[in-house]
């Protein structure tokens, strides 16, 4: 079957095509697109920063209702909703794999939980490394005060025992006065979810010491090693592909749900998906005042 779908060519504006949908696999579901969230990459892609992709790779924020289910699929039915994770949910029609999504109580715009789960994914990837470090009295420090930032704070606080400071100077009016100006020097673990490298020219840490960098860097990453290995520093980079993502993605639906993550300022405006879809890529490349994310929505 043929669908309609929004893509890009890298030219500063995105264009109406038509893909060709294959017959659905055994381990695939077919989705009816309902939401799709306005990624900060598809901007990036837009603006020709990289790519771009082919069609069939374009929208990867996906929530949507199954209209059709492989052989061997048993975990969701026909006329249940799915967050999916992956391409491409800019199509009015798709087919997602097993692994790459999870049923979801309603389609409220909350449960595009692709981005919370990546920022899930930036901590739960660690967890052993979390439970051999905390105690009430193990410091944490994360750097950098977005909506990834407050993911990974919610997620630690309702897992963890951790004195978390915040280091940041962006959505105040979200954290209140969970923000702090300075770093300490004496803290267990530093999570980076900064694009520059500070982390790396500040003494943070105790030695043996976690450093996490969450975020991709936009420079080189220039530093002193030997010092890092003198204290015996651990550095690790999550991978954004990992093969448990799913978990991820499970496990924000369960936090959403239960009121343990609270995502309620991160979608700020819907765009219908024939009248306003324009607007919706308009305006998420100014990044106007008080807006944070917006998403496609077909009524």
């Amino acid at each position: 079957m043929q669908s309609r779908i929004l893509y890009t060519e890298g030219k500063g504006h995105f264009a109406e095509g038509t893909i060709d949908i294959s017959d659905v696999a055994p381990n695939q579901i077919r989705v009816a697109s309902k939401k799709t969230g306005v990624c900060r990459s598809d901007i990036d892609m837009m603006n020709g920063n990289f790519g771009p992709l082919p069609l069939n790779m374009q929208g990867h924020e996906g929530l949507g209702e199954v209209v059709e289910v492989g052989a061997q699929i048993t975990d969701v039915k026909v006329g249940d909703y799915v967050a999916t994770r992956g391409e491409p949910a800019y199509a009015d029609f798709y087919n997602a794999e097993d692994g790459t999504y999870v049923k979801v109580p309603s389609l409220d715009p909350k449960y595009i939980v692709e981005p919370v789960a990546c920022g899930l994914n930036v901590v739960m990837q660690e967890e052993a490394q979390f439970e051999a470090r905390s105690n009430k009295d193990a410091k944490l420090c994360i750097i950098g005060s977005g909506f990834l930032a407050w993911v990974v704070y919610q997620y630690l606080n309702a897992n963890y025992f951790f004195k978390i400071d915040v280091i940041g100077k962006s959505n105040k009016e979200l954290w209140g006065d969970k923000l702090k100006d300075n770093f300490d020097n004496d803290y267990d673990i530093v999570i980076d979810l900064n694009t520059r490298d500070e982390v790396f020219k500040m003494d943070l840490l105790k030695p043996q010491g976690l450093i996490i960098l969450g975020a991709e860097k936009t420079n080189s990453i220039t530093t002193n090693f030997d010092k890092l290995l003198w204290n015996a520093v651990t550095v690790v980079f999550p991978s954004p592909r990992q093969k448990d993502f799913k978990r991820c993605m499970q496990t924000a639906v369960k936090m959403i749900e239960s009121g343990q993550l609270n995502v309620d300022n991160f979608w700020t405006k819907g765009y219908n998906r024939d009248k306003e879809w324009q607007s919706a890529f308009a305006e998420g490349n100014k990044r106007m005042p008080g807006y944070s994310r917006g998403y496609i929505e077909w009524c």
